[in-house]
This record gives structure tokens, C-alpha cells and sequence, in this order.
């Protein structure tokens, strides 16, 4: 358990490098892990009120009602289920605050990172429009 990060994973890192190689000759700006506000998202435009999460499958519940009855009793499934709920609440929080927030799963960004990072720099692109 000392091994897995929450954090700076190589999925996150990967999918920095990928954003940064769009964004940046742009002129966006993002931070990463930004403290200010709710969740402590992944990366964060903070100019376009931008909040990205990369959900990994297994600690955020993807498919979980479905591979639930695969998991012990007891702290796996409450685990995975109050961040569910925590998950959630940041995004219902986030958006109450005027942020966009979009969540990827760690198979998508796998799958194909080219598609997560247009899906955000068409928003920042919008963004930058208002």
C-alpha cells in the first residue's frame, strides 16, 4: 500500500507532459494539485476556472455496483464509496463556486490521452472567448 501514490502518478505526470505540449505554446497556465479550492483537483486553470481529475478505475469506483460483490467485507467497499461520495460533493462544490470541472477515468487518459487533452483545450478555448 506504501507504493501507491495519490499523486504525481505516472498517468497524471504522462498526462501533464501531453497538456503542457498543447497548452503551454498557447499561453495556458495550470497548476497542479491547487490547494484553493474544493477536491484539490489534478490540474487547475485557474484564469478559465478550469478543474481537471483523473479518477483512477479501482480507488474511484468505476464499474464498482458491478465489482462490488468481488470485494472482501468491510473497508474496500466503504473505501471506494465514500469516495464516490466525496467525489461528488467536490464537483457538486466546484460548480456552485463557477468552475468547469471535467473528471477522466485513468482507462480513458490510457486509451487516449489525445482525446482527453482536446476535450480540455476546447473548453479553454471557450473559456477564453467570454
Amino acid at each position: 500500500m506504501s507504493k501507491i501514490r495519490g499523486k504525481d502518478t505516472k498517468l497524471e505526470v504522462s498526462f501533464r507532459k501531453g497538456l503542457s505540449k498543447e497548452a503551454w505554446p498557447m499561453g495556458y497556465r495550470y497548476r497542479k494539485h491547487y490547494k484553493g479550492i474544493p477536491g484539490r483537483p489534478d490540474v487547475v486553470f485557474p484564469k478559465y476556472r478550469l478543474a481537471i481529475f483523473i479518477d483512477g478505475d479501482f480507488w474511484h469506483g468505476y464499474d464498482f455496483e458491478e465489482k462490488r460483490h468481488k470485494l472482501p467485507e468491510g473497508y474496500w467497499p466503504v473505501k471506494i464509496e465514500t469516495n464516490i461520495l466525496r467525489d461528488e460533493r467536490n464537483t457538486r462544490d466546484l460548480k456552485k463556486l463557477g468552475w468547469t470541472v471535467l473528471r477522466f477515468w485513468e482507462h480513458e487518459v490510457k486509451k487516449n490521452p489525445e482525446k482527453a487533452i482536446g476535450k480540455v483545450m476546447i473548453i479553454l478555448e471557450r473559456r477564453k472567448m467570454l
